[in-house]
Protein backbone atom coordinates (compact mmCIF):
# COMPACT_ATOMS: atom_id res chain seq x y z
CA UNK A 1 0.00 0.00 0.00
CA UNK A 2 1.41 3.40 -0.96
CA UNK A 3 -0.55 6.31 0.56
CA UNK A 4 1.59 8.81 2.47
CA UNK A 5 4.77 7.88 0.59
CA UNK A 6 3.42 9.39 -2.64
CA UNK A 7 1.82 12.49 -1.13
CA UNK A 8 2.74 15.86 -2.65
CA UNK A 9 4.91 18.32 -0.75
CA UNK A 10 1.84 20.50 -0.08
CA UNK A 11 -0.05 17.56 1.36
CA UNK A 12 2.95 16.58 3.46
CA UNK A 13 3.18 20.12 4.83
CA UNK A 14 -0.51 20.09 5.71
CA UNK A 15 -0.30 16.70 7.43
CA UNK A 16 2.80 17.57 9.39
CA UNK A 17 1.45 20.99 10.43
CA UNK A 18 -1.60 19.28 11.85
CA UNK A 19 0.57 16.62 13.41
CA UNK A 20 2.50 19.27 15.30
CA UNK A 21 -0.70 20.19 17.11
CA UNK A 22 -0.49 17.65 19.90
CA UNK A 23 -3.82 15.98 20.52
CA UNK A 24 -4.91 14.81 23.96
CA UNK A 25 -2.93 11.70 24.73
CA UNK A 26 -4.72 9.41 27.10
CA UNK A 27 -2.31 7.97 29.65
CA UNK A 28 -1.71 4.35 28.78
CA UNK A 29 -3.49 2.25 31.41
CA UNK A 30 -2.00 -1.05 32.42
CA UNK A 31 -3.23 -3.92 30.29
CA UNK A 32 -4.21 -7.19 31.90
CA UNK A 33 -2.20 -10.28 31.11
CA UNK A 34 -4.27 -12.54 28.88
CA UNK A 35 -5.90 -15.65 30.31
CA UNK A 36 -5.51 -18.89 28.37
CA UNK A 37 -9.06 -20.19 28.01
CA UNK A 38 -8.20 -23.86 27.58
CA UNK A 39 -9.40 -27.38 28.23
CA UNK A 40 -7.30 -30.53 27.89
CA UNK A 41 -9.80 -32.87 26.28
CA UNK A 42 -12.92 -32.64 24.15
CA UNK A 43 -16.32 -33.41 25.64
CA UNK A 44 -17.92 -34.07 22.25
CA UNK A 45 -16.92 -35.82 19.07
CA UNK A 46 -18.18 -32.97 16.90
CA UNK A 47 -17.72 -29.28 16.28
CA UNK A 48 -20.65 -27.05 15.48
CA UNK A 49 -19.97 -24.78 12.51
CA UNK A 50 -21.94 -22.25 10.48
CA UNK A 51 -21.22 -19.91 7.59
CA UNK A 52 -22.69 -16.58 6.56
CA UNK A 53 -21.87 -13.86 4.09
CA UNK A 54 -23.11 -10.40 3.17
CA UNK A 55 -22.00 -8.06 0.38
CA UNK A 56 -20.26 -4.81 1.29
CA UNK A 57 -21.03 -2.42 -1.55
CA UNK A 58 -22.61 1.06 -1.31
CA UNK A 59 -25.87 1.45 -3.28
CA UNK A 60 -24.82 4.94 -4.42
CA UNK A 61 -21.42 3.88 -5.79
CA UNK A 62 -22.08 5.66 -9.09
CA UNK A 63 -23.48 8.82 -7.49
CA UNK A 64 -20.80 9.57 -4.89
CA UNK A 65 -17.06 9.14 -4.73
CA UNK A 66 -15.69 6.07 -2.99
CA UNK A 67 -11.97 5.48 -3.17
CA UNK A 68 -10.12 2.32 -4.17
CA UNK A 69 -7.64 1.42 -1.42
CA UNK A 70 -4.19 -0.08 -1.48
CA UNK A 71 -2.03 1.87 -3.92
CA UNK A 72 -1.86 5.64 -4.47
CA UNK A 73 -4.45 8.07 -3.09
CA UNK A 74 -7.46 9.55 -4.88
CA UNK A 75 -8.67 6.81 -7.18
CA UNK A 76 -12.47 7.06 -7.22
CA UNK A 77 -14.17 3.78 -8.05
CA UNK A 78 -15.58 3.75 -11.58
CA UNK A 79 -17.39 0.40 -11.63
CA UNK A 80 -17.77 -3.09 -10.22
CA UNK A 81 -15.90 -6.18 -11.38
CA UNK A 82 -17.26 -8.41 -8.61
CA UNK A 83 -18.75 -7.89 -5.17
CA UNK A 84 -16.64 -7.73 -2.00
CA UNK A 85 -18.13 -9.54 0.99
CA UNK A 86 -18.01 -9.96 4.71
CA UNK A 87 -17.72 -13.68 5.44
CA UNK A 88 -18.39 -15.15 8.88
CA UNK A 89 -17.52 -18.51 10.40
CA UNK A 90 -19.25 -19.64 13.60
CA UNK A 91 -17.30 -22.35 15.39
CA UNK A 92 -18.08 -24.12 18.67
CA UNK A 93 -16.20 -27.02 20.24
CA UNK A 94 -19.26 -27.92 22.36
CA UNK A 95 -17.29 -27.84 25.61
CA UNK A 96 -19.83 -25.44 27.06
CA UNK A 97 -17.47 -22.45 27.02
CA UNK A 98 -19.16 -20.82 24.02
CA UNK A 99 -18.53 -20.36 20.33
CA UNK A 100 -15.86 -18.37 18.51
CA UNK A 101 -16.66 -16.11 15.56
CA UNK A 102 -14.23 -15.33 12.75
CA UNK A 103 -14.99 -12.62 10.18
CA UNK A 104 -13.08 -12.17 6.92
CA UNK A 105 -13.49 -8.86 5.08
CA UNK A 106 -12.63 -8.11 1.45
CA UNK A 107 -10.94 -4.84 2.47
CA UNK A 108 -7.39 -3.53 2.63
CA UNK A 109 -7.36 -3.34 6.42
CA UNK A 110 -9.56 -2.83 9.45
CA UNK A 111 -8.28 -0.81 12.39
CA UNK A 112 -8.56 -2.08 15.95
CA UNK A 113 -10.80 0.85 16.84
CA UNK A 114 -13.33 -0.49 14.30
CA UNK A 115 -12.91 -4.08 15.49
CA UNK A 116 -13.89 -2.84 18.94
CA UNK A 117 -16.95 -1.19 17.40
CA UNK A 118 -17.89 -4.50 15.81
CA UNK A 119 -17.56 -6.27 19.15
CA UNK A 120 -19.66 -3.60 20.83
CA UNK A 121 -22.43 -3.93 18.28
CA UNK A 122 -22.42 -7.71 18.69
CA UNK A 123 -22.20 -7.66 22.50
CA UNK A 124 -25.88 -8.38 23.14
CA UNK A 125 -25.92 -11.08 20.46
CA UNK A 126 -22.82 -12.70 21.95
CA UNK A 127 -24.38 -12.66 25.42
CA UNK A 128 -27.54 -14.31 24.08
CA UNK A 129 -25.74 -16.98 22.06
CA UNK A 130 -22.76 -17.65 24.33
CA UNK A 131 -20.16 -16.42 21.86
CA UNK A 132 -16.88 -15.89 23.72
CA UNK A 133 -14.67 -14.39 21.02
CA UNK A 134 -15.06 -12.23 17.90
CA UNK A 135 -12.14 -11.86 15.48
CA UNK A 136 -12.04 -9.73 12.34
CA UNK A 137 -9.40 -10.20 9.67
CA UNK A 138 -8.88 -8.55 6.29
CA UNK A 139 -7.86 -10.17 3.02
CA UNK A 140 -5.74 -7.04 2.35
CA UNK A 141 -7.76 -6.40 -0.77
CA UNK A 142 -6.28 -3.64 -2.93
CA UNK A 143 -9.43 -3.36 -5.06
CA UNK A 144 -11.87 -2.68 -2.25
CA UNK A 145 -13.18 0.63 -0.92
CA UNK A 146 -11.02 2.51 1.59
CA UNK A 147 -11.74 1.45 5.18
CA UNK A 148 -8.69 3.09 6.74
CA UNK A 149 -8.64 6.63 5.31
CA UNK A 150 -5.27 6.73 3.56
CA UNK A 151 -6.50 6.55 -0.04
CA UNK A 152 -8.86 9.51 -0.31
CA UNK A 153 -8.32 13.05 -1.65
CA UNK A 154 -5.39 13.84 0.65
CA UNK A 155 -5.28 15.75 2.94
CA UNK A 156 -8.89 14.65 3.52
CA UNK A 157 -9.69 11.15 4.63
CA UNK A 158 -10.92 8.46 2.24
CA UNK A 159 -12.83 6.72 5.02
CA UNK A 160 -16.54 7.25 4.37
CA UNK A 161 -18.77 7.01 7.46
CA UNK A 162 -21.74 5.81 5.40
CA UNK A 163 -19.68 3.03 3.86
CA UNK A 164 -18.31 2.01 7.24
CA UNK A 165 -21.88 1.67 8.49
CA UNK A 166 -22.56 -0.63 5.54
CA UNK A 167 -19.53 -2.74 6.53
CA UNK A 168 -20.60 -2.88 10.19
CA UNK A 169 -24.15 -3.88 9.21
CA UNK A 170 -22.83 -6.54 6.81
CA UNK A 171 -20.63 -8.05 9.53
CA UNK A 172 -23.60 -8.17 11.88
CA UNK A 173 -25.79 -9.88 9.26
CA UNK A 174 -23.07 -12.33 8.22
CA UNK A 175 -22.41 -13.35 11.83
CA UNK A 176 -26.13 -13.87 12.49
CA UNK A 177 -26.44 -15.91 9.29
CA UNK A 178 -23.50 -18.06 10.39
CA UNK A 179 -25.24 -18.64 13.73
CA UNK A 180 -28.49 -19.67 12.02
CA UNK A 181 -26.53 -21.92 9.65
CA UNK A 182 -24.74 -23.85 12.41
CA UNK A 183 -24.77 -27.67 12.27
CA UNK A 184 -22.77 -30.55 13.78
CA UNK A 185 -19.69 -31.40 11.77
CA UNK A 186 -16.25 -32.96 11.68
CA UNK A 187 -13.18 -30.85 10.93
CA UNK A 188 -10.36 -32.08 8.70
CA UNK A 189 -6.98 -30.36 8.49
CA UNK A 190 -4.81 -30.57 5.39
CA UNK A 191 -2.17 -28.59 3.56
CA UNK A 192 -0.46 -28.41 0.21
CA UNK A 193 2.65 -26.72 -1.14
CA UNK A 194 1.74 -24.19 -3.82
CA UNK A 195 4.29 -23.85 -6.60
CA UNK A 196 4.62 -21.03 -9.10
CA UNK A 197 1.93 -18.63 -7.85
CA UNK A 198 3.86 -16.37 -5.45
CA UNK A 199 6.76 -13.98 -5.67
CA UNK A 200 8.85 -12.21 -3.04
CA UNK A 201 9.90 -8.78 -4.27
CA UNK A 202 12.15 -7.85 -1.35
CA UNK A 203 15.18 -9.77 -0.13
CA UNK A 204 15.58 -12.19 1.51
CA UNK A 205 13.44 -14.54 -0.54
CA UNK A 206 11.62 -16.16 2.37
CA UNK A 207 7.93 -17.01 2.41
CA UNK A 208 5.54 -19.82 3.12
CA UNK A 209 4.26 -21.73 0.11
CA UNK A 210 1.87 -23.71 2.28
CA UNK A 211 -1.84 -23.42 1.70
CA UNK A 212 -3.62 -24.56 4.85
CA UNK A 213 -7.17 -25.87 4.58
CA UNK A 214 -9.64 -26.83 7.29
CA UNK A 215 -12.66 -28.60 5.86
CA UNK A 216 -15.82 -28.65 7.95
CA UNK A 217 -18.00 -31.60 6.94
CA UNK A 218 -21.58 -31.53 8.31
CA UNK A 219 -23.06 -34.74 9.65
CA UNK A 220 -26.12 -34.31 7.45
CA UNK A 221 -24.09 -34.35 4.23
CA UNK A 222 -24.97 -30.75 3.40
CA UNK A 223 -22.70 -28.03 2.08
CA UNK A 224 -19.13 -28.03 3.44
CA UNK A 225 -17.10 -25.03 4.60
CA UNK A 226 -13.46 -24.55 3.60
CA UNK A 227 -11.24 -22.34 5.74
CA UNK A 228 -8.19 -21.43 3.65
CA UNK A 229 -5.07 -19.53 4.70
CA UNK A 230 -2.44 -18.50 2.14
CA UNK A 231 0.38 -15.94 2.11
CA UNK A 232 -0.08 -13.39 -0.69
CA UNK A 233 -1.20 -9.80 -1.08
CA UNK A 234 -4.65 -9.55 -2.66
CA UNK A 235 -3.48 -7.05 -5.29
CA UNK A 236 -3.60 -8.97 -8.56
CA UNK A 237 -5.61 -6.28 -10.38
CA UNK A 238 -2.75 -3.82 -9.95
CA UNK A 239 -2.40 -0.13 -9.18
CA UNK A 240 -4.23 1.22 -12.23
CA UNK A 241 -7.45 -0.62 -11.44
CA UNK A 242 -10.50 1.48 -10.51
CA UNK A 243 -13.09 -1.32 -10.43
CA UNK A 244 -14.39 -2.50 -7.08
CA UNK A 245 -13.52 -6.17 -6.59
CA UNK A 246 -12.51 -8.78 -4.03
CA UNK A 247 -9.50 -9.50 -6.28
CA UNK A 248 -8.30 -13.08 -6.78
CA UNK A 249 -9.91 -14.48 -3.56
CA UNK A 250 -13.30 -13.94 -5.23
CA UNK A 251 -12.40 -16.33 -8.04
CA UNK A 252 -10.86 -18.85 -5.67
CA UNK A 253 -14.18 -18.96 -3.79
CA UNK A 254 -16.21 -19.22 -6.99
CA UNK A 255 -14.11 -22.10 -8.30
CA UNK A 256 -14.36 -24.01 -5.02
CA UNK A 257 -18.12 -23.45 -4.94
CA UNK A 258 -18.38 -24.71 -8.53
CA UNK A 259 -16.13 -27.75 -8.04
CA UNK A 260 -17.04 -28.84 -4.51
CA UNK A 261 -20.22 -26.98 -3.65
CA UNK A 262 -18.42 -25.58 -0.58
CA UNK A 263 -18.37 -22.07 0.82
CA UNK A 264 -14.92 -20.60 1.52
CA UNK A 265 -13.62 -18.52 4.39
CA UNK A 266 -10.31 -16.98 3.23
CA UNK A 267 -7.52 -15.21 5.09
CA UNK A 268 -3.89 -14.32 4.45
CA UNK A 269 -0.66 -15.29 6.18
CA UNK A 270 2.74 -13.60 6.57
CA UNK A 271 2.64 -11.34 3.50
CA UNK A 272 5.07 -8.54 4.38
CA UNK A 273 8.28 -7.91 2.61
CA UNK A 274 6.57 -8.31 0.09
CA UNK A 275 4.71 -11.46 -0.91
CA UNK A 276 2.38 -11.15 -3.90
CA UNK A 277 0.83 -13.36 -6.52
CA UNK A 278 3.07 -13.91 -9.54
CA UNK A 279 1.20 -11.70 -11.98
CA UNK A 280 2.84 -9.69 -14.76
CA UNK A 281 -0.20 -8.38 -16.64
CA UNK A 282 -2.46 -7.18 -13.79
CA UNK A 283 -5.75 -7.59 -15.64
CA UNK A 284 -9.18 -8.96 -14.70
CA UNK A 285 -8.51 -12.04 -16.81
CA UNK A 286 -5.23 -12.93 -15.11
CA UNK A 287 -6.71 -12.15 -11.70
CA UNK A 288 -9.53 -14.60 -12.38
CA UNK A 289 -7.04 -17.21 -13.55
CA UNK A 290 -4.87 -16.78 -10.46
CA UNK A 291 -7.91 -17.31 -8.24
CA UNK A 292 -8.90 -20.43 -10.16
CA UNK A 293 -5.33 -21.76 -10.11
CA UNK A 294 -5.09 -21.24 -6.36
CA UNK A 295 -8.44 -22.98 -5.95
CA UNK A 296 -7.01 -25.93 -7.85
CA UNK A 297 -4.39 -26.35 -5.15
CA UNK A 298 -6.99 -25.94 -2.40
CA UNK A 299 -9.12 -28.65 -4.00
CA UNK A 300 -6.09 -30.96 -4.35
CA UNK A 301 -5.34 -31.15 -0.62
CA UNK A 302 -4.95 -34.78 0.52
CA UNK A 303 -3.71 -36.64 3.59
CA UNK A 304 -6.08 -34.84 5.92
CA UNK A 305 -6.14 -35.43 9.66
CA UNK A 306 -9.21 -35.08 11.84
CA UNK A 307 -9.17 -32.28 14.41
CA UNK A 308 -10.35 -32.87 17.96
CA UNK A 309 -13.22 -30.51 18.87
CA UNK A 310 -11.28 -28.29 21.27
CA UNK A 311 -10.82 -24.52 20.80
CA UNK A 312 -8.36 -22.89 23.21
CA UNK A 313 -7.75 -19.14 23.09
CA UNK A 314 -5.28 -16.65 24.49
CA UNK A 315 -5.88 -13.01 23.51
CA UNK A 316 -3.34 -10.40 24.54
CA UNK A 317 -3.69 -6.64 24.21
CA UNK A 318 -0.48 -4.61 24.14
CA UNK A 319 0.94 -1.22 23.24
CA UNK A 320 3.10 -0.77 20.16
CA UNK A 321 5.38 2.24 19.90
CA UNK A 322 4.30 4.68 17.18
CA UNK A 323 7.58 6.00 15.79
CA UNK A 324 6.14 6.84 12.36
CA UNK A 325 5.68 10.60 12.54
CA UNK A 326 3.92 10.71 9.15
CA UNK A 327 1.22 8.21 10.13
CA UNK A 328 0.70 9.79 13.53
CA UNK A 329 0.43 13.21 11.93
CA UNK A 330 -2.15 11.73 9.53
CA UNK A 331 -4.08 10.48 12.54
CA UNK A 332 -4.08 13.93 14.14
CA UNK A 333 -5.16 15.43 10.82
CA UNK A 334 -8.18 13.05 10.93
CA UNK A 335 -7.04 11.12 7.85
CA UNK A 336 -6.50 7.97 9.88
CA UNK A 337 -8.61 7.14 12.90
CA UNK A 338 -6.49 5.94 15.79
CA UNK A 339 -6.45 6.44 19.54
CA UNK A 340 -3.09 7.53 20.94
CA UNK A 341 -1.79 6.47 24.32
CA UNK A 342 0.98 8.18 26.19
CA UNK A 343 4.04 5.95 26.48
CA UNK A 344 7.03 7.37 28.29
CA UNK A 345 9.38 4.85 26.68
CA UNK A 346 8.33 5.61 23.07
CA UNK A 347 10.38 7.87 20.78
CA UNK A 348 7.44 10.23 20.18
CA UNK A 349 5.93 9.56 23.58
CA UNK A 350 2.92 7.80 22.07
CA UNK A 351 1.78 4.37 21.01
CA UNK A 352 -1.25 2.48 19.81
CA UNK A 353 -3.11 -0.28 21.56
CA UNK A 354 -3.40 -3.42 19.49
CA UNK A 355 -3.72 -7.16 20.09
CA UNK A 356 -2.68 -10.64 19.05
CA UNK A 357 -4.27 -14.01 19.70
CA UNK A 358 -3.02 -17.57 19.96
CA UNK A 359 -5.74 -20.11 19.12
CA UNK A 360 -5.67 -23.90 19.13
CA UNK A 361 -8.27 -25.79 17.12
CA UNK A 362 -7.42 -29.36 17.96
CA UNK A 363 -3.76 -29.69 16.95
CA UNK A 364 -3.99 -26.71 14.58
CA UNK A 365 -2.20 -23.75 16.11
CA UNK A 366 -3.04 -20.25 14.87
CA UNK A 367 -1.35 -16.94 15.57
CA UNK A 368 -3.49 -13.92 14.74
CA UNK A 369 -1.22 -10.92 14.12
CA UNK A 370 -2.29 -7.29 13.62
CA UNK A 371 -0.34 -6.36 10.49
CA UNK A 372 1.77 -7.46 7.54
CA UNK A 373 4.68 -9.32 9.12
CA UNK A 374 7.81 -10.11 7.14
CA UNK A 375 8.00 -13.92 6.77
CA UNK A 376 11.58 -14.10 8.05
CA UNK A 377 10.32 -12.80 11.40
CA UNK A 378 8.13 -15.90 11.54
CA UNK A 379 10.23 -18.61 9.89
CA UNK A 380 13.82 -17.31 10.03
CA UNK A 381 16.20 -16.71 7.14
CA UNK A 382 17.25 -13.14 7.97
CA UNK A 383 19.68 -11.20 5.79
CA UNK A 384 23.28 -11.39 6.97
CA UNK A 385 25.37 -8.34 7.87
CA UNK A 386 26.78 -8.03 4.35
CA UNK A 387 23.32 -7.75 2.81
CA UNK A 388 21.17 -6.05 5.44
CA UNK A 389 20.47 -2.35 5.06
CA UNK A 390 21.93 -1.50 8.47
CA UNK A 391 24.93 -3.83 8.23
CA UNK A 392 23.80 -5.69 11.33
CA UNK A 393 23.86 -9.50 11.68
CA UNK A 394 20.78 -11.72 12.01
CA UNK A 395 21.25 -11.74 15.79
CA UNK A 396 20.15 -8.09 15.78
CA UNK A 397 16.64 -9.40 15.08
CA UNK A 398 14.28 -11.20 17.47
CA UNK A 399 13.97 -14.96 17.60
CA UNK A 400 11.64 -16.11 14.81
CA UNK A 401 8.11 -16.68 16.07
CA UNK A 402 8.00 -20.28 14.82
CA UNK A 403 11.04 -21.04 16.98
CA UNK A 404 9.43 -19.40 20.00
CA UNK A 405 6.25 -21.41 19.36
CA UNK A 406 8.09 -24.75 19.37
CA UNK A 407 6.24 -28.05 18.89
CA UNK A 408 3.67 -28.32 16.11
CA UNK A 409 3.90 -25.83 13.21
CA UNK A 410 2.10 -22.55 13.75
CA UNK A 411 -0.11 -20.95 11.09
CA UNK A 412 0.04 -17.15 10.92
CA UNK A 413 -3.05 -15.12 10.06
CA UNK A 414 -2.13 -11.55 9.17
CA UNK A 415 -4.17 -8.35 9.38
CA UNK A 416 -6.16 -9.87 12.22
CA UNK A 417 -8.09 -7.53 14.53
CA UNK A 418 -5.98 -4.56 13.39
CA UNK A 419 -3.76 -3.23 10.59
CA UNK A 420 -0.59 -1.67 11.97
CA UNK A 421 1.25 -1.85 8.65
CA UNK A 422 4.46 -3.67 7.78
CA UNK A 423 6.43 -5.40 10.52
CA UNK A 424 10.07 -5.19 9.38
CA UNK A 425 13.21 -6.92 10.71
CA UNK A 426 15.32 -4.37 12.63
CA UNK A 427 18.57 -5.18 10.82
CA UNK A 428 17.00 -4.24 7.47
CA UNK A 429 14.96 -1.23 8.62
CA UNK A 430 16.07 1.94 6.80
CA UNK A 431 14.57 5.44 6.77
CA UNK A 432 15.29 8.44 4.56
CA UNK A 433 17.48 10.85 6.54
CA UNK A 434 15.83 13.99 5.15
CA UNK A 435 12.17 12.90 5.14
CA UNK A 436 11.80 9.79 7.31
CA UNK A 437 8.56 7.85 6.77
CA UNK A 438 7.74 10.06 3.76
CA UNK A 439 10.45 9.29 1.19
CA UNK A 440 11.78 5.86 0.31
CA UNK A 441 15.57 5.67 0.60
CA UNK A 442 17.93 3.35 -1.20
CA UNK A 443 20.44 1.40 0.83
CA UNK A 444 24.12 0.92 0.03
CA UNK A 445 23.19 -2.04 -2.18
CA UNK A 446 20.72 0.00 -4.22
CA UNK A 447 17.54 -1.53 -2.75
CA UNK A 448 14.57 0.77 -2.17
CA UNK A 449 12.99 0.64 1.29
CA UNK A 450 9.30 1.31 0.79
CA UNK A 451 7.71 -0.85 3.49
CA UNK A 452 9.25 1.18 6.31
CA UNK A 453 7.14 4.20 5.29
CA UNK A 454 4.02 2.19 6.11
CA UNK A 455 5.17 0.71 9.39
CA UNK A 456 4.88 1.85 12.99
CA UNK A 457 8.64 1.77 13.32
CA UNK A 458 11.72 -0.40 13.91
CA UNK A 459 10.64 -1.59 17.36
CA UNK A 460 7.40 -3.24 16.28
CA UNK A 461 8.99 -6.60 15.46
CA UNK A 462 10.84 -6.92 18.78
CA UNK A 463 7.68 -5.89 20.62
CA UNK A 464 5.60 -8.57 18.92
CA UNK A 465 8.30 -11.17 19.59
CA UNK A 466 8.39 -10.15 23.26
CA UNK A 467 4.62 -10.34 23.64
CA UNK A 468 4.42 -13.69 21.86
CA UNK A 469 7.16 -15.18 24.03
CA UNK A 470 5.22 -14.13 27.12
CA UNK A 471 2.03 -15.60 25.65
CA UNK A 472 3.74 -18.93 25.04
CA UNK A 473 4.90 -19.00 28.66
CA UNK A 474 1.26 -18.58 29.70
CA UNK A 475 0.20 -21.40 27.38
CA UNK A 476 2.89 -23.79 28.61
CA UNK A 477 2.19 -23.00 32.25
CA UNK A 478 -1.38 -24.24 31.82
CA UNK A 479 -0.37 -27.51 30.16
Amino acid sequence: MKPIAVASKAVRKYIMSHGEKASFRSPAPLLARGVFDAVDKPVSDRFTAGFGKEKIIPPDLFKKKYYIAGYGPYKPATGILDLPFAHALWLDDNTGRGAVVFVSLDVVGFMNIDVERVRGRLAAFCAQTGCRSVNVMSTHNHAGIDTMGLWGPLPRTGKNKKYMEIVFAAIDKAVRKAYEDRRPCAAWLGEIEVEGLQEDIRLPEVYSKTLTRVRFVPDDGSREIYWINFAAHSESLGGKNTLVSADHPCYLRREIKKAAGAETFYCVGAIGGMISMNNDTESPETTMKLGRDLAGFALAVRNETKLEPVINILRQEFYAEADNSALMAAARAKILEAREYGLGWASLGVGLKTEMSYIEIGRLRLLLLPGEIFPELVYGGYLDADHSACGDPPSFNPEPLAVTAGGEPIVVIGLANDEIGYIVPPNDFLLDSAAPYFDQPRDRLGRRHYEETNSLGPNTAPRIAEIFADMMQTVRAKK
